[in-house]
């Protein structure tokens, strides 16, 4: 899954060396409208894929969309002229919200719900790791062939992972001649097969909608961050320049890798500890999710009063990425719980959308506060942002997962 963050981000990365070849007639506005056009396509996808999905296999659609974006950027290294360059990086975006729902479904086909937070923890680290690699991979292979081999590169080593994946991964247990993991009734039979059946299933649990909810305020947080710390440090938290503000942000990824690991890692061992007490598997991950989104409300207030100490304002960020890439983490595994095998890759789908809506409000309203109110009214929206998510998911601290609920049916009739 961090080889698709390889063929997401090379445009990033490579499109300074696209500005200078004068042969292209490239200018900032032009490659800011093929990031624009990726970021709508990225969101229509993230939507749809998820629910489509649940009609196909996990380890196809992971692969093939892999080896898809890859194909994109190798076209894209190909082609001269701006139309073209359109055309590949909307279809790469469109294309980029295949993998995400296809992990979910095989995570949570392959693994245990008292181990499943340690390797989703673990997959959500593949975010970090292949957004650390983009900046080197695409940037040596431009600065050494040329920019088009900034495109080149990523897209070769997306098929080489496609092609291994594809080889050796299975969808479930079941497909390689293993028992299931846990207790899954069958899907009932519905009008329009398994995708509008995924879908209907979703739609009309209320548990997903609080954590679509939860999750468009969490996405508002990051955002947030991501856009608008830079700027505060610039103007208002230490007075530096670009590059040094950017430095003191660079803590921001490395926390969050430790909190994914970290959550995951205490929520599995929060189910072990509890096995046998009819304790809900989802409301002991979403006790998890509260601790770290109280956790990031203190830390932007630890970032907010920390002096201008570059050490102290890095850390800060640091302990906000640790705080806030919990919940981010947790709250997907959590919504993937709470229904049945066949529609997590729809709820994934769901999830991811409402996210990237949240992301999304994290632009403009933000600049309007930041311009008018100023900073102080910035940090508080982030922490009355925190307020709300962990109120969003107070209800459902006993909550139980699909698998549980399924497991006490049989018990019931048996």
């Amino acid at each position: 899954y961090g080889s698709y963050y390889l063929t997401r981000n090379s445009l990033a990365f490579a499109s300074p060396m696209m500005i200078q070849d004068a042969s292209l007639g490239v200018n900032k506005l032009m490659i800011g409208g093929l990031l624009s056009m990726q970021t709508v396509a990225y969101a229509f996808s993230k939507g749809i894929s998820g629910v489509l999905g649940a009609s196909f296999s996990a380890t196809v659609l992971l692969t093939g969309g892999l080896m898809a974006t890859a194909a994109c950027n190798i076209a894209f290294g190909s082609s001269s002229v701006y139309m073209l360059f359109l055309l590949f990086w909307g279809m790469n975006g469109l294309l980029q919200g295949i993998g995400a729902p296809a992990c979910a479904r095989l995570l949570t086909n392959w693994f245990k719900g008292k181990e499943r937070g340690t390797y989703w923890g673990l997959w959500t680290a593949s975010n970090n790791v292949g957004g650390f690699a983009a900046p080197l991979l695409v940037g040596m292979a431009a600065k050494t062939g040329g920019w088009r081999w900034g495109f080149y590169a990523p897209g070769l080593v997306a098929i080489s992972m496609g092609i291994m994946a594809l080889l050796i991964m299975k969808d479930s247990p079941e497909k390689a001649g293993f028992l299931p993991v846990e207790v899954s009734k069958k899907p009932k039979a519905t009008k329009g097969g398994a995708t509008v059946g995924s879908l209907q299933e979703v739609v009309k649990n209320v548990y997903v909608w609080l954590f679509a909810l939860n999750y468009f305020f969490v996405y508002v947080v990051r955002q947030g961050i991501t856009a608008w710390f830079v700027f505060y440090l610039m103007q208002a938290g230490s007075g530096t320049d670009l590059a040094t503000a950017a430095v003191r942000v660079s803590g921001l990824e490395l926390g969050g890798l430790l909190g994914s690991l970290s959550s995951g890692a205490i929520s599995d061992y929060l189910i072990k500890k509890n096995a046998g007490n009819e304790s809900g598997n989802v409301g002991l991950r979403v006790r998890v999710v509260m601790c770290y989104t109280l956790g990031t409300a203190v830390m932007l207030t630890a970032f907010r009063l920390a002096p201008s100490v570059p050490l102290l304002q890095w850390l800060a960020v640091a302990g906000c990425g640790f705080m806030l890439y919990g919940p981010q983490m947790l709250i997907g595994l959590c919504g993937a719980e709470t229904v049945s095998r066949t529609a997590v890759s729809a709820c994934q789908g769901f999830l991811g959308w409402v996210s990237y809506l949240g992301a999304a409000s994290a632009g403009v309203p933000l600049a309007l506060i930041v311009d008018k109110l100023g900073w102080n009214a910035y940090f508080g929206t982030l922490i009355g942002a925190c307020v709300v998510s962990f109120l969003l998911v107070l209800p459902m601290i006993n909550l139980y997962s699909d698998a549980q609920k399924n497991e006490m049916a049989e018990a019931k009739a048996a």
